[in-house]
This record gives structure tokens, C-alpha cells and sequence, in this order.
């Protein structure tokens, strides 16, 4: 006797905390010896619209009563040059504290990016976290500086912000206000914390990470860094058509051991670990990086931090150049459905050649990839030349992007995760490269109900029924018991202490749900979510026609499956996808398959009218009758 149960999962998306948002806060840093008054110095924020009419405002902390408006239409880009004026109260040159940030508030959601620009000597974008994405505890990671210094700046979101510098109270920070500090030696694995959360950037005034040989080229760097709670244990680094890369790891807790796939060890780099193993926090290693290793797959056994950059090289044959530039690597968990970004183009004196996004996706879902252009409707990626990399199972490629003035929405039900860069004719070595868009969820504590992240639970009703936590915890619980609770309503559910995983049946309501746990260094973390039940009558199953099976046992190897759901999505592609052990098997609604005897996990996804999403799993247990005939003489 087998059974095949669908239990439904609510209407989620796989948009945690991410890198769009409405609330930002923005600093920028030095260019060796170029200051913001000269005329060819361009410091540009580029606001990138989705769906809906956004509007906004630009606030300058430095000038009191000084702001920029700014309107945006569905699916298109704003672009703001600073004049001198802006420039000046928003650019740190001189160590210590100003009110040299920038404030960006809009009605929407939107992306925004922040450019740094001396065009065709040194250049780089970073993308800019919203306030809901920021955090407490952070690894500053850089890299060697060149006569000039390696710095960082930090921006309060909050008043009296204490910040410390390796466990060092350095300046207590209003909001808005910045803490600028700089070094002549690579400050990389720097540990920079606060009371309260505030944006961290790299901003590095000027570095060589080795060229091609023969090209004598430096630049500086400029990256938002995250905070260390949503660093992660696996990661994949895809390679730019530019093909010259270099990759850097930083350990966030002692006794770091990393395994990587692809990319080779680098030796004799300053401050770096010439061995992957017993890493101590703030320590890092560098690799290098090419093409023809299908990207790198790195595993930890505590969270990391990546970064990758591209180095100065031309080619001719390829009509290329770059410069040194940093960008953000997200961890594997950290793939979202759906991606927004436009083209990083100056206002003025444009030298770059070519812009692409960089999309990572996992191999068995890479086909199911979506670009809509400007508004338009979705289409599948054509002619794409997808790099798999076969043991992280994740696959990249490089899209150019054509049109300037629109955004690009890529989706992809199972998660993806975007990168933007450019390059320069090899005439010249303009270039930049940046993290686009990808969650940033919090991966230090969290728990997850039918496995939506709790930060979205009250978003997301979940269907009347059992419910299923998890919980995942990044550190080692205390020994002793007690050391993971579970709250609903104020109430310990005592049955469950110390359950990672545990299931409870829910009628219909909102329920506060508080998830507690104790460290080994009795540190304590507590995240809550409300969990909203609900009567959910909109989808009927069948199979082999068998409504809502229970207690049901499947003899034949052949199964038919049929979906009937209301208000599915009228166009999109992904409306309804089904998957056998996570493999993407077929949209239709209605089908049939053949199994051999055994255990399968069927996921069924389904893309509503309003833009929403539920999932559906079961498990299918197939034990198909054999009779044995056995021959009598007679």
C-alpha cells in the first residue's frame, strides 16, 4: 500500500531580502590623484524601474535643503551625473568622519547603482544594498594598494551608531554620516562592527592586481561589501568573456577549510594564506581564474566571503581591454526567480565597447531562463552558449546588453543569479564588473516554514494544514539543552526544543512565530515571522485519476498526472512546471510517464495571474506487481 500526498505550499517568491529595495544609503571614495572638482571626474547613479511607476527623491546629507527628484516609467532607467557641487559633499578624501552620503528614497522597488569614473584611466560600479540587505558585522576585502591607500567608508543608517574597528571603538556615527579610513597596507579581513546596521564599501584609491604582461595599468575599487550574516558555505564564480580573473576568499571563522573546483592557488600575494585548510578568521587565499575551468566551485565549512576582479589585459584578436575591478560573488542560496538590471552607461565620455549580464543558474533548469526587454513579453534565451560546470551543476553565460535605455528582466523559477560588466576596445583598458541582483538573505539564523524564509511568511499565506520548520544556523549551538526554542504566540512548544526540523497542524489564522536559539559562546539570536493559514480551494490534483490521493496504491508503472487550477498566468511560459526529484520534467497540465519501482519526489510549480507562485510536492512510491509463473511438467 503506497500513498502520494501533495501538501500545498503558500504563494511565494524566491525575493528574500534582496538588492532591490526603497530605502538606500551611498558613499564614494577617492581616485588616486584625481579629485571630484576636476571637469572629467564623473560620479553617476544610475535607478533602474520595474513594473510600476516610480518615484523618488536623491538627498544629499551634506547640503541641507538639497535634493533631486526623480520619476521613473515602467521597465526603464535613471540616470543622475552629479554636478561639482554634489560631487564635492559626497566624495571622501581625508580620513575620518563627514556627511558625505547620499540618501535615496523611492515609492517602488528599484535597483541602483553607483558609478566612479574617470573615463578611460580608472573606473568602477558597485550595485547599492538596500537598507533592509545591511547588517552589523563586516569583512573589509580589498586588495594591495599602489602608492596611494586602500581605504573603506561606512554610512550610518541610525543615530548614534558606535562603530569598531577589529573590536576597536573608532567614531560614533548620526545618520548619514560617514567614517572614512584609509591605510598604505591592504586592510583586506579588517573587522569593522557596529550597534546598529550600516553600508559598507570597499573603496580602494588605487591598486595593481597583476596585468597582462607587458600592459602597465592600475585602477581603483568600489564594491558594497556584505555583512558577514549572509556570507555562505557554497559558492560559484563564473568567468567574463575577458577570461583574466582573480578570486578572493576570506574566512569569516577560525578553522576555515576550503575545497575549490577550478582556478589555481595563487603564491607570494601579500597577506594571503598559501594553504586552503585551518584558515583563521580574516584570513584570505587568492586564485586564479580562466575560461577553460568552467568557473569555480568553492565549499567551506563556515561562511565565506568572495570576491572576484578582473586584471588589466588587452587583446587585440578578441577587440578587448580592462582595468582592475572588484565584484561581489553571492552564495548558491542566494539565486532569486527574478532579476532586474540595465546597462551601466556614462552620461559622458563613454569608452566602453560592450555591456553583458552574467547569468548563473543551475544546469538543469538553464533552459527555463527568461529575458523581457523594456516591458516586453518574456522569451526564452535563444542561441544561448551555456559553460556547464559539472560539479556544482551550475552553468553561466554572458548575454550582451544592446539597449541602453531599457531594463532587462531575467526569471527563471529555479533561481538565478546576475552579474553586469563591460569592457573597453583594447585601445583602452576602461572596464567595470558588479553583483546585479541576488538575494541576500540572512544565513547566520533563519528558519523557514514549507520552506518560505520567515521574512516573507506574513506576505505569503500558507494553505490550512501541517506545517513543516526548519531551521538553519550558521555557528555551533551550545552543548547543553535548551539551545534551540520554538515559539508560537509567546508560547514555547516545549516538544520541540532543540528540533531543527519539526511539523504541526494549523487551522485557519495568524500565528507569531519566534525561533530562539543559544551559541556556544552563550550569544543568542531570535528571529520571528507571522505565519498567515488560509483555506485554499484554488487547485484540484489528479492522479490516475485519483482526486487528492490518500491511501492509494499504484500497481502500474505508468502514472497520469492532470492540473486543474484556477487564475494560472495567461502567458507566461513557467505557469506550470513539474519536476521528479528536482529535474524539470514538463508544462503541460495534462501527461503521463512510465516509473520503474522506487521512491520519486514530484514538485509541482504554478505561476498565477497576479504574478505570484505556489508549489506543490509529494513523494510517489511505485512497487508494480510481478507474478512469477512457474512450469509444471505434467
Amino acid at each position: 500500500m503506497t500513498t502520494f500526498l501533495f501538501s500545498m505550499l503558500s504563494v511565494f517568491s524566491l525575493q528574500a531580502q534582496n538588492t532591490e529595495g526603497t530605502d538606500f544609503w551611498l558613499t564614494f571614495g577617492r581616485i588616486f590623484n584625481y579629485g571630484s572638482s576636476n571637469t572629467y571626474h564623473e560620479l553617476q547613479i544610475r535607478i533602474v524601474g520595474g513594473s510600476k511607476q516610480t518615484n523618488g527623491k536623491i538627498y544629499f546629507t551634506n547640503l541641507i535643503g538639497v535634493y533631486i527628484p526623480f520619476s521613473i516609467n515602467p521597465y526603464e532607467v535613471y540616470d543622475c551625473n552629479l554636478d561639482l557641487d554634489q560631487r564635492n559633499a559626497v566624495y571622501n578624501t581625508v580620513m575620518g568622519k563627514t556627511n558625505k552620503s547620499i540618501h535615496i528614497i523611492s515609492s517602488e522597488p528599484v535597483s541602483v547603482y553607483a558609478f566612479n569614473h574617470y573615463p578611460e584611466i580608472v573606473d568602477d560600479v558597485t550595485n547599492v544594498l538596500p537598507v533592509t540587505a545591511l547588517g552589523n558585522e563586516y569583512y573589509h576585502i580589498s586588495n594591495t594598494p599602489l602608492s596611494y591607500s586602500d581605504a573603506y567608508a561606512v554610512v550610518a543608517t541610525k543615530n548614534n551608531t558606535q562603530l569598531f574597528h577589529n573590536e576597536v571603538l573608532v567614531e560614533t556615527l548620526n545618520a548619514g554620516q560617514v567614517f572614512y579610513r584609509t591605510s598604505a597596507t591592504d586592510m583586506t579581513g579588517s573587522f569593522i562592527t557596529s550597534n546598529h546596521p550600516v553600508a559598507f564599501f570597499a573603496v580602494n584609491q588605487r591598486t595593481v592586481i597583476p596585468p597582462q604582461p607587458g600592459l602597465s595599468s592600475s585602477s581603483i575599487l568600489f564594491q558594497q561589501i556584505p555583512p558577514v550574516n549572509t556570507w555562505s558555505k557554497k559558492l560559484f564564480v563564473p568567468v567574463s568573456v575577458i577570461d583574466k580573473d582573480v578570486v578572493r576568499i576570506v574566512a569569516s571563522q577560525d578553522g576555515t577549510n576550503i575545497t575549490q573546483t577550478g582556478g589555481t592557488l595563487r603564491t607570494g600575494i601579500p597577506g594571503a594564506q598559501e594553504t586552503l585548510t585551518n584558515l583563521q578568521a580574516h584570513q584570505f587565499v587568492e586564485l586564479d581564474l580562466h575560461l577553460d575551468s568552467a568557473g569555480c566551485y568553492i565549499e567551506a565549512n563556515h561562511p565565506v566571503g568572495v570576491c572576484s576582479y578582473f586584471r588589466g589585459f588587452r587583446s587585440s584578436p578578441l577587440n578587448l581591454g580592462s582595468n582592475q575591478t572588484q565584484c561581489w560573488i553571492s552564495g548558491m542560496e542566494q539565486k532569486v526567480a527574478r532579476s532586474l538590471i540595465a546597462p551601466m552607461v556614462p552620461v559622458n565620455y563613454n569608452f566602453f565597447s560592450s555591456h553583458y549580464a552574467l547569468i548563473v543558474t543551475s544546469t538543469d533548469a538553464k533552459e527555463k531562463t527568461e529575458v523581457s526587454i523594456g516591458g516586453a513579453p518574456p522569451v526564452e534565451l535563444q542561441g544561448v552558449d551555456w559553460v556547464d560546470n559539472a560539479v556544482a551543476k551550475m552553468s553561466f553565460y554572458s548575454i550582451p546588453l544592446t539597449n541602453s535605455t531599457a531594463s532587462y528582466i531575467f526569471s527563471n523559477p529555479a533561481g538565478l543569479i546576475i552579474y553586469g560588466y563591460a569592457h573597453s576596445s583594447a585601445a583602452s583598458t576602461a572596464s567595470f564588473y558588479y553583483l546585479a541582483s541576488s538575494a541576500m538573505r540572512d544565513m547566520q539564523g533563519t528558519f523557514y516554514a514549507n520552506e518560505i524564509p520567515y521574512q516573507l511568511l506574513c506576505n505569503n499565506p500558507i494553505c490550512e494544514g501541517v506545517v513543516n520548520f526548519s531551521a538553519e544556523i550558521v555557528g555551533n549551538l551550545h552543548p547543553n539543552q535548551g539551545r534551540l526554542k520554538w515559539y508560537i504566540n509567546g508560547e514555547e512548544e516545549q516538544t520541540k526544543r532543540d528540533s531543527l526540523k519539526w511539523s504541526k497542524p494549523f487551522s485557519i489564522g495568524d500565528y507569531e512565530i519566534r525561533m530562539w536559539a543559544r551559541f556556544e559562546n552563550n550569544d543568542t539570536i531570535s528571529k520571528t515571522g507571522t505565519l498567515v493559514v488560509k483555506s485554499c480551494n484554488q487547485a484540484a490534483f489528479y492522479i490516475n485519476e485519483v482526486h487528492y490521493l490518500t491511501d492509494t496504491t499504484f500497481c502500474n508503472k505508468t502514472v497520469n498526472f492532470r492540473a486543474e487550477i484556477e487564475g494560472l498566468h495567461p502567458t507566461a511560459s513557467d505557469s506550470i512546471m513539474w519536476y521528479i526529484d528536482n529535474v524539470f520534467e514538463t508544462s503541460a497540465a495534462t501527461w503521463s510517464k512510465p516509473f520503474e519501482n522506487g521512491t520519486y519526489e514530484i514538485k509541482l510549480v504554478v505561476h498565477y495571474d497576479n504574478d505570484t507562485y505556489a508549489t506543490l510536492t509529494g513523494t510517489l512510491k511505485i512497487q508494480a506487481l510481478w507474478i512469477k509463473i512457474r512450469n509444471v511438467r505434467y
